[in-house]
């Protein structure tokens, strides 16, 4: 008989993400929840999982193990520094490094990053991909998030109210995600 290794009680797995970016009307959004959660316990609640990045003219939020995407915020910061204002080719250079890295490959994270032009989402798989709506969710509970801003895309609420209500929204579903949320924007050019 064949077991899932996800189901074994002496495996030990952390959740608890959700990020979602919106870019609406001049402004771009990353919001992220605070709530780290350790099987059915929340072990923080205020987690900051969204920051600035580089010279501040990036945002980006992770989903996965902390350490690897402090490690992975790093490796993307080096890359606009060797590419200023390039956020496509930063990426780019750094999902190769990533999938071809023995140690990168290891680290068990997503990130969604924007800046005034650009947003995308960065995969451990090579994948640097654009939102198809100007909205992308990632994490636990990032497809509720999703589906919720893509309801609310083309409602008068502007960039930052499509996030906070489709990020309450996704709280309200996924018990991996809380209401605690970190938002960071910038002027965007879209």
């Amino acid at each position: 008989m064949m077991t899932d290794q996800t189901h074994n009680s002496s495996v030990t797995v952390w959740h608890g993400t959700t990020i979602l970016t919106v870019r609406k009307a001049g402004r771009v959004v990353i919001a992220g929840d605070g709530q780290v959660s350790l099987g059915p316990t929340v072990i923080k609640s205020n987690a900051r999982k969204v920051r600035s990045i580089g010279r501040g003219d990036v945002i980006g939020g992770f989903a996965g193990a902390t350490a690897d995407a402090f490690t992975l915020f790093e490796r993307l910061e080096a890359k606009l520094e060797q590419y200023p204002g390039q956020l496509t080719r930063a990426a780019v250079e750094l999902a190769k490094d990533w999938r071809t890295d023995r140690y990168l490959r290891r680290l068990e994270a997503m990130m969604l990053v924007a800046d005034r032009e650009t947003t995308l989402t960065l995969t451990g798989t090579g994948d640097v991909l654009e939102p198809e709506y100007d909205v992308m969710g990632i994490g636990s509970g990032g497809s509720f998030a999703l589906a919720a801003a893509r309801a609310l895309i083309d409602s008068d609420l502007d960039a930052e109210a499509v996030a906070r209500k489709a990020m309450a929204i996704a709280a309200d579903i996924c018990v991996y995600t809380n209401g605690n949320l970190v938002i960071e924007s910038l002027d965007s050019t879209k």
